[in-house]
């Protein structure tokens, strides 16, 4: 049922010098703020969440340690592919423990296309763990992705998004023109 599989090993900052991220991939792996909303801006109108998978499963092993969920438990899994211009950019994974989908947390159970972090980076109580990085496989080969501990009114959110080549070439393609500010006429 998984899109993709998450890695065992992650690095964290003071160790994301070993796998030497070039700075295009660096700029997005070190996002301190929201990553929606640099996709949002990037993508100038033609952003979408495309909801890939949603059930109920066991974490993998590595995120039910780094949530500290008891092994066995469930969790709401949720796979996403966030895009621009029609192109996969970022894949993403989260994983919500059951615990975490109460009280203000209910209302992630039915996200659907919506963003994730779109709704969490606008509540105040949002904390953010360090960033992790690896390199993960995907259809387009092997690529950067980053991994965030976050908590959401006191509850555990786990969210890994894999960058992909479609969003790197989007970052370095020139301004279209009807986005340049005009200067004085």
């Amino acid at each position: 049922m998984p899109v993709w599989t998450p890695p065992r090993h992650w690095l964290p900052p003071a160790r994301h010098w070993q796998l030497a991220p070039p700075r295009p991939v660096a700029s997005w792996l070190r996002e301190p703020g929201s990553l929606t909303a640099r996709l949002v801006d990037l993508a100038q109108g033609e952003f979408r969440v495309r909801l890939l998978a949603q059930y109920w499963g066991r974490p993998a092993p590595e995120e039910a340690r780094r949530l500290r969920l008891h092994s066995g438990r469930f969790a709401l899994i949720r796979e996403v592919a966030l895009q621009g211009h029609g192109e996969t950019w970022v894949r993403a994974r989260s994983v919500l423990p059951v615990s975490s989908l109460t009280g203000p947390g209910r209302r992630l159970r039915r996200l659907g296309t919506r963003s994730l972090g779109h709704l969490l980076f606008r509540d105040p109580t949002l904390r953010r763990g360090p960033i992790e990085i690896t390199r993960v496989m995907q259809p387009e080969g092997r690529v950067f992705a980053r991994r965030s501990h976050l908590v959401y009114h006191g509850k555990p959110v786990l969210v890994a998004e894999c960058f992909l080549p479609a969003l790197l070439a989007a970052g370095q393609a020139p301004v279209p023109a009807r986005s340049l500010p005009q200067g004085p006429r």
